[in-house]
């Protein structure tokens, strides 16, 4: 999809800064004036029952842009039906070393190795407390601390989990960013298990405490095999989860071999993983057979690709690096052509 030429001016200015740069610009920008999006066009409606929420439209904002939650009106104003802030730890961390975000626009793609960069729950949780989203869906992703040893990991998980629920119309755990050093770990086997064991009997407790169920998701990555999805599959229904978000950026490399900032250490996202997170969705919908809904992401550059996560199964779809490339207008063709679908 070509962006529109006034999208186009825009990112020719922002393509000439470091990617991280006018990443932060971005956001500043929307931040203090969250209509400027909409001026590409608003995204209409096309409602649809998730999770047992109710969506104005089947596109959203992936987690990893709007880490601190500082745009929701701004994401509304497009006319997302869904937006997803975060990654959000318990506590403030920098991230990783700079720099850390990288443009490899021959392929439509991006590497970064940001590391769950964020001001931590409390401030997160103020900017999202005081936002005006409408009628948008608001997720909230949640992760570690990277100075967190993995036998405490899940406490992290649990502590984020209870702080997002009063505000979280639905919460995604995140165990699938590669950027923070043994996070990938928890996808499998006794880490998976003991985790997933222990938000589901928060989440009872929550659920006791309040009176509210509020829907959890966990986001996979693309490089599991298919027997380790179908595994994830099987225990996000054990312990009573609502939906899994496919999938997180990925590690191969193999379409973009030769290219500039190629071999930086970091997820790869954009056009190069769409294949291999529609692919990871179309398991988990025969393996599921319609149990729990799929929230796919990956590679979603044109509205074309957007139909094609529906046809593979998902209920929903995300898009963040094809937003960078094509503009807000891409989140109103993509609906449109979700809903001629």
């Amino acid at each position: 999809m070509i962006p529109s030429a006034c999208y186009g001016l825009a990112r020719k200015a922002l393509f000439a800064l470091d990617a991280e740069h006018a990443h932060h610009l971005t956001i500043a920008s929307l931040a203090r004036a969250p209509f400027t999006g909409a001026a590409f066009g608003r995204a209409g409606d096309d409602p649809v029952e998730v999770m047992g929420l109710q969506f104005r439209n089947r596109i959203g904002l992936a987690a990893g842009l709007d880490k601190n939650a500082e745009c929701i009106p701004a994401w509304n104003a497009m006319g997302f039906g869904f937006a997803e802030v975060g990654t959000i730890t318990p506590k403030p961390q920098p991230g990783n070393a700079k720099p850390r975000m990288f443009r490899l626009p021959a392929k439509t793609a991006l590497i970064n190795r940001l590391g769950f960069n964020n001001v931590g729950l409390d401030k997160a949780l103020s900017n999202v407390r005081s936002a005006r989203r409408g009628n948008m869906v608001l997720g909230i992703n949640i992760g570690k601390n990277a100075a967190t040893p993995a036998q405490q990991a899940v406490d992290d998980y649990v502590t984020g989990l209870m702080a997002a629920w009063p505000l979280a119309d639905y919460i995604t755990v995140n165990v699938s960013s590669p950027n923070t050093k043994g996070l990938r770990d928890l996808q499998a086997g006794d880490a998976r298990d003991a985790l997933l064991g222990a938000l589901s009997a928060s989440r009872v407790r929550l659920q006791d405490a309040t009176g509210q169920n509020v829907p959890i998701a966990i986001k996979i990555a693309p490089d599991m095999d298919d027997d380790g999805v179908r595994a994830m599959a099987d225990a996000a229904v054990a312990n009573g989860l609502d939906a899994i978000v496919a999938t997180n950026t990925t590690l191969a490399r193999d379409a973009v071999q030769g290219l500039s900032h190629a071999d930086e250490v970091g997820g790869l996202s954009g056009a190069p993983v769409r294949e291999r997170a529609t692919a990871v969705v179309r398991v988990l919908a025969e393996h599921l057979g319609g149990r729990l809904p799929i929230i796919g992401v990956g590679g979603v550059t044109q509205p074309e690709h957007a139909v094609e996560k529906l046809q593979a199964g998902a209920s929903l779809v995300q898009i963040y690096t094809g937003l960078i490339y094509a503009g807000p207008a891409l989140v109103r063709h993509a609906v449109r052509a979700a809903k001629q679908s």
